[in-house]
């Protein structure tokens, strides 16, 4: 009996299913086309993935082609779909070209059709189970979005080894920067043991190729070390054995003084014997319970959470001590160089936050294990809704890299607004460091390609909770997908991936499609446009970060973060008379920040102080840009929701409700940023509006 979409009654209508609602075509000649080889799907192979791949396969073709697949270990049709992994099944193994099984990797697969002389085999095939199940979950999508048969033939792979979703889950079931709801992992401080919705979330990463997920927060708290203990691993291990059936290796965020808090010793020295000693053994009991357990995600020495410091050890020392402990049970140390002080005096204008990750990394590139990964914010600050990209990306090249994204919306709206990362995303990933001269594309390194890096991959803070939708906001489903997707392929289009999630999610109806993905597409520049525009940043409320509040830096008590004064705004990062930051990059890139003429100007800010009655390339004072930029805003977002209203009856009513009433509290607040905003710069300088626009 099917297993998937445990929920999926129930919550249908409110979008549960995610892109994974497969409702019958209504393309009459699409189906006829795959219908003559779905009849019939044979499979030799019988493991946990691979039933995983058929119920999966099963239940697509019924839901899409309103039929039911005979499933045999030999052909009862002469037209007939077969699926397996080559390595093992030997009939498979012989309708492949050498070349073809060389080219799928570990976890890619072929889509082929076969022809003899009395048989017509449509082939689904990879190396390994995991490489399979993406096979299928690609043939899946080439017929929900409406794909002929001949284009989906081909050989396809991921581009990164790694790709990873971080949760900042707590075991009381709360979730930092989370805005759907409450953990689906944890519960009053117990692993939720009821597995149908989590079952169906693997489902769901499977299907966008996600290999490995930590299930817990980076932020480990006392109470929360347990979570490595033997009261907890039990249920842990379930959770493990669950994500497995899907290619999913389960990882876990760690604090660094567990030694002390679990172990009772007086130290977490990495270097001292006894710590050594200890995390050896935890190690050991960890993979007694999951013997293909990832490896430990940490966070050391950065607000307030222990570290290697305390010792006067270094990020080397303390990755290097677990890295040696994990690497015989083939275990990674996925180590994050979110590291900064945040009690420094922001007084001083030569103090910087964005210099704080390359200043302490860079001087360890080749020092860490083999082992160890440092996994990387996409900038130097902090998921801002615009930021350059981190300079360690074209630094770094003798040290294994991981990208780290934020899907959950902590600096763009929290899933009250409409803000698709995905364009954000992908200009970060199509960036040129010049680290080996033109075209070293951040994508290029984060795939180990550019320096033949070990391990690599790109990891994402998960946006779900416990929510009938998943994502608080149903939109917000779209960033979690395009995720998924660049992280399997950084090459493809944000077009090609607006489209593909409004197809499987809606329809194939081109007047949905089309203003779906309008409104995906332009929905970035919008927020950033009423909120911090030209990549000054920060403009939040502390602590929580949502709402304006233009002095809001929560680590920036003097008001003195975005460096506004009478004259201007801006904080000048050159190297010339700055903090220094720009110099950081590869000559190349440098040399196009340092002058304001040259700087790109949605960066300006972050690079330079700039006089208020500075002219942009648009001809307006920099004054009277922010102005024009947070009214337009407003009005953008009114325009989304207009958009929106068309497609009433074409969408599913309790879909388009919802989504209306969050756009109508998107309209609200850019008003308020508009007016928060506005008026601050208008009582800090005096200039009015040359529009005559009330601003005060």
């Amino acid at each position: 009996m099917s297993r998937i979409g445990a929920n999926s009654s129930k919550y249908d209508a409110l979008g549960y299913n995610c892109w994974l609602g497969y409702h019958k075509l209504d393309n009459s000649r699409l189906i006829k086309e795959y219908v003559k080889w779905c009849k019939n799907i044979i499979r030799s192979e019988d493991s946990d993935v691979i039933n995983t791949a058929l119920d999966e396969l099963k239940n697509g073709i019924h839901g899409l082609l309103d039929i039911n697949p005979i499933i045999s270990v030999e052909p009862v049709m002469k037209a007939y779909l077969s699926i397996g992994t080559f390595s093992e099944n030997d009939t498979l193994d012989a309708l492949l070209e050498t070349e073809e099984k060389e080219e799928t990797g570990e976890e890619g697969f072929i889509i082929k059709l076969a022809e003899t002389d009395e048989e017509s085999i449509l082939i689904i095939a990879g190396k390994t189970e995991k490489g399979l199940l993406y096979g299928v979950f690609s043939f899946i999508r080439a017929i929900q979005t409406q794909n002929n048969l001949e284009n989906i033939f081909g050989i396809e792979k991921p581009a990164n080894q790694l790709r990873i979703l971080n949760h900042w889950d707590n075991l009381d079931g709360s979730i930092e920067r989370g805005y759907a709801g409450k953990s689906i992992f944890f519960n009053n401080n117990k692993v939720i043991r009821k597995s149908d919705r989590i079952r169906d979330y693997a489902r769901l990463l499977a299907s966008m190729g996600i290999n490995g997920t930590v299930i817990n927060n980076v932020n480990v708290l006392k109470f929360e070390t347990r979570l490595i203990t033997s009261a907890y691993l039990p249920d842990v291990a379930r959770l493990a054995d669950l994500f497995r059936e899907y290619g999913i290796r389960l990882y876990l965020s760690i604090n660094f003084a567990s030694p002390m808090e679990l172990g009772g010793l007086p130290t977490a020295d990495p270097l001292d014997e006894g710590v050594r000693e200890w995390w050896k053994k935890k190690i050991e009991e960890i993979y007694s319970y999951i013997p293909d357990f990832g490896g430990f995600l940490v966070k050391a020495d950065s607000e307030n959470r222990p570290g290697p410091f305390t010792y006067n050890r270094n990020h080397a020392d303390g990755a290097n001590m677990l890295a040696k402990a994990l690497k015989g049970h083939s275990g990674i140390v996925i180590w994050r160089c979110f590291v900064y002080n945040c009690m420094q005096d922001w007084r001083d204008y030569s103090v910087d936050r964005a210099k704080a990750a390359y200043d302490n990394f860079m001087p360890l590139d080749g020092k860490f294990d083999e082992n160890v990964l440092l996994q990387i914010k996409n900038g130097p600050m902090d998921f801002q809704v615009r930021e350059p990209v981190s300079t360690l990306f074209g630094g770094l090249r003798e040290t294994n890299q991981v990208m780290e994204f934020q899907i959950t919306q902590e600096y763009t709206g929290q899933q009250k607004h409409l803000c698709w990362l995905v364009p954000m995303w992908k200009e970060i990933l199509d960036f040129d460091t010049y680290a080996k001269g033109k075209n070293t594309f951040v994508k290029r390194i984060v795939n180990g390609s550019v320096f033949e890096n070990k391990y690599s991959g790109i990891a994402g803070v998960a946006n779900i909770g416990d929510e009938a939708n998943w994502t608080g906001f149903q939109l917000a489903q779209a960033n979690l997908y395009g995720f998924g997707r660049l992280a399997w392929n950084p090459d493809l289009t944000s077009e090609q991936i607006t489209e593909e999630w409004v197809r499987r999610t809606y329809s194939n109806n081109s007047e949905v499609v089309n203003i779906i993905s309008e409104m995906l597409l332009s929905s970035w520049k919008i927020y950033e446009s009423y909120t911090s525009p030209l990549g000054i940043g920060w403009m939040v409320n502390p602590n929580h970060h949502f709402g304006p509040n233009v002095d809001g830096y929560e680590y920036d008590k003097w008001g003195t973060y975005h460096r506004a004064d009478l004259r201007g705004i801006g904080v000048d990062r050159t190297s010339a008379s700055g903090t220094g930051y720009a110099g950081q990059y590869n000559k190349e890139v440098e040399e196009g920040y340092q002058d304001a003429g040259t700087c790109p100007e949605e960066l300006l800010l972050f690079f330079h102080h700039i006089p208020y009655n500075y002219k942009l390339k648009s001809g307006e004072t920099l004054i009277q840009y922010i102005y024009n930029s947070h009214f337009k805003g407003v009005e953008q977002a009114i325009d989304l929701k207009n958009k929106w209203l068309s497609l009433k009856g074409m969408v599913g009513e309790e879909l388009f409700n919802h989504v209306k009433g969050r756009l109508e509290g998107q309209i609200e607040y850019s008003k308020e940023w508009r007016d928060v905003i506005n008026t601050y710069f208008f009582r800090k300088t005096g200039i009015d509006d040359e529009q005559g626009r009330k601003i005060y």
